[in-house]
């Protein structure tokens, strides 16, 4: 069995809601679990900085789309470069 990854780690609290926590301490995402369609389907609604990023069939994939949004926000945005040459 494979194991969880530690930065990947939520802290459940209240019932239902877990959130997860950068080394500062601060919170850069929560998830909640939902009952959808019938009733008894469930799913993860998956947030970043309050905002809804997707819907997940498990938590442990709900975590892994926020906290990849977490680690996009530290880089810049677009493709990497076309050309690494020299200058011309």
């Amino acid at each position: 069995m494979q194991t969880w990854h530690p930065l990947l780690a939520a802290v459940e609290g209240p019932t239902g809601t877990w959130t997860l926590t950068d080394a500062a301490g601060r919170t850069y995402g929560t998830i909640e679990i939902r009952r959808v369609s019938n009733g008894t389907d469930v799913r993860y609604r998956a947030s970043f900085r309050g905002e809804v990023i997707g819907w997940s069939t498990s938590l442990r994939l709900a975590c892994e789309k926020v906290h990849q949004a977490f680690l996009r926000a530290h880089g810049p945005g677009g493709g990497p470069l076309a050309d690494w040459g020299g200058r011309r």
